[in-house]
Order: C-alpha cells, then sequence, then structure tokens
C-alpha cells in the first residue's frame, strides 16, 4: 500500500501544472464540458427519439444540473464561470483581472466543443438512423435537421432583431441572478448552495425564455458546439444559415452582461455595499472614538 501510495504522489506531482490561469482555464474547460455534454445530450434523447424520451421540460433540468454539477466540479479551482458572458460581468466588477477574460472564453469554448463531440460520438449511430432517406447528409433545417441538438438556432418566427433582444434580455436576467448569488452584501448563499442556485436560475430562464431560440446566453456554449457541427459534417451552413444566426448568441449576450450590470448595481448593488461601506466607517470611527476616551484616561491616570 505504501509503495502504491509513492507511485500515486510521484504521479500526481509529475502532472502538476504550477501556473495558476493556466489551471483555472483547464478547471473551466471541464466545467464547460460538463454543462454542455448533459445538456445537449438530453435534447440529443428528445430530438433523436421523435419525442419519446424527453420533453421541454426536461432539457431545461438537463441543463439546469448540468450547470450546477459543471460549477461543483470547478468552482474551487477557476470560480465556475462556465460562461463568457459571466466572467466579462466580473471583469467588469473589477473582481477578476481582464487577462482571464480571453483565456476563459478560450478553454470554455474548447469545453464546449469536446462536450458537443462526446454527444455526437454517444449518438452517432441515432444521428445517421434519424437521417433516414438522407443518410450521406446531416441538415441544418428542415424536418430531420439535427444540427440544433448542438448549437441553438432560431424557430420560424424569429427575425435577427428579435433574437438579438432575446439573447441580450435572457443574459441581463442570468447576470443579475448571479450577481445577487455572489454578492457577500445582499443575502449571501450558504457556502455549498451557490452552484444549486445559479443551475436553478438557468432552468428557470430555460423555463421561461427558452422558446425563441434555445437560450443559449453563452457564447463559449453555442460557439464550441458549432465550430464542431462545422466540421464534424453539418458544414459550414451552420455559420450562414439564417442571415449568418451564429453572430446572435456570441454578441448579444456580451450586450446583455452590460446591462445585467448595470441593473443590479443601480438598482441593489450600490446601495448594500454603501451601507457595507458605511457600517464599517462607524466602527472605525467608534474605535477611534474608543481609543481616544483610553489615552485620556491613561494620561489622567499618570498625571495623578
Amino acid at each position: 500500500m505504501g509503495r502504491h501510495q509513492y507511485y500515486l504522489d510521484k504521479l500526481s506531482r509529475s502532472f502538476q501544472i504550477r501556473n495558476k490561469l493556466l489551471r483555472q482555464a483547464l478547471a473551466e474547460c471541464l466545467g464547460t464540458l460538463i454543462l454542455v455534454m448533459f445538456g445537449c445530450g438530453a435534447v440529443a434523447q428528445l430530438v433523436l427519439s421523435d419525442g419519446t424520451h424527453g420533453m421541454f421540460l426536461t432539457v431545461n433540468f438537463a441543463f439546469g444540473f448540468a450547470a450546477m454539477l459543471g460549477i461543483l466540479v470547478c468552482g474551487q479551482v477557476s470560480g465556475g464561470h462556465l460562461n463568457p458572458a459571466v466572467t466579462f460581468a466580473l471583469c467588469l466588477l473589477g473582481r477578476e483581472k481582464w487577462r482571464k477574460f480571453p483565456v476563459y472564453f478560450l478553454f470554455q469554448t474548447i469545453g464546449a466543443f469536446l462536450g458537443s463531440a462526446i454527444i455526437f460520438g454517444l449518438y452517432y449511430d441515432a444521428l445517421w438512423d434519424f437521417a433516414g432517406k438522407v443518410p450521406d447528409e446531416l441538415l441544418v433545417e428542415g424536418e430531420k435537421a439535427t444540427a440544433g441538438i448542438f448549437a441553438t438556432y432560431p424557430g420560424k418566427h424569429l427575425t435577427i432583431v428579435n433574437g438579438f433582444f432575446d439573447q441580450t434580455i435572457g443574459t441581463a436576467a442570468l447576470i443579475v441572478c448571479i450577481l445577487a448569488i455572489v454578492d457577500p452584501h445582499n443575502n449571501p448563499i450558504p457556502q455549498g448552495l451557490e452552484a444549486f442556485t445559479v443551475g436553478f436560475a438557468v432552468l428557470v430562464i430555460g423555463l421561461s425564455m427558452g422558446f425563441n431560440s434555445g437560450y443559449a446566453v453563452n457564447p463559449a456554449r453555442d460557439l464550441g458546439p458549432r465550430l464542431f457541427t462545422a466540421i464534424a459534417g453539418w458544414g459550414p451552413e451552420v455559420f450562414t444559415v439564417r442571415q449568418c444566426w451564429f453572430l446572435v448568441p456570441i454578441f448579444a449576450p456580451f450586450l446583455g452582461t452590460i446591462v445585467g450590470v448595470m441593473v443590479y448595481q443601480l438598482m441593489v448593488g450600490f446601495h448594500v455595499e454603501g451601507e457595507a461601506r458605511d457600517r464599517a466607517a462607524a466602527i472605525e470611527e467608534e474605535s477611534v472614538k474608543l481609543n481616544d476616551v483610553t489615552t485620556k484616561d491613561d494620561k489622567n491616570g499618570t498625571n495623578a
């Protein structure tokens, strides 16, 4: 047993990465992989089974719990962002360094890419069986379309303008909820329950805002799988369909982040932070007064 533990420790030291940012980025990659793997896996079951193995509700529950599990896996290492919009929000507020943003974005996208690749391999035979009469082609649009399993696409009723608004509002709602959850001055969540509450927020957003285009509200979660589908058989149409729809879930969430940060800070954040500063200032002032009283008493005692 001792020798076995010795080799395990040696192996651990050999693979240990000492660069903190790289460790955090790898953790984000794994967390986002889990988010996409479980979330898109639920969509795959729903689509490929023609609704016999899932429904809209189960997909939303899958994404909510997948977000929770992804945060639990990487949260203690990287903060469990799983979403460039969340990283962007924390950078705007000065809670994270800006150098983290491009690194996290890259590794979150890689994680989403790998998560979709796993689901593609898992349901490979089912994908081709679902294609039916077009066995040599994987479709982006139409009755037998399967690209939507991995990335988000707009409903037939949705225009680009309405879609941009959809993603902006959805992301703003997510950011407001997350900022409230992580704000230590605003009903702080008991330690260990942050991941659950964020997952619950994702679930609620999906149940209320998922009809238009699948509520990506996450540039990495959409871009990574879209890149994978482009090279896995669906082709460049994944980028050109519906007036280059793919640009919407990449750029709109960042606008939504700005809106969400402004709304939360103006309506809640600045006020609770101000109250905390006032309390701290009052305590400090009281401490100074007590020190002054003590000093005067000491002097009086000496003079006596």
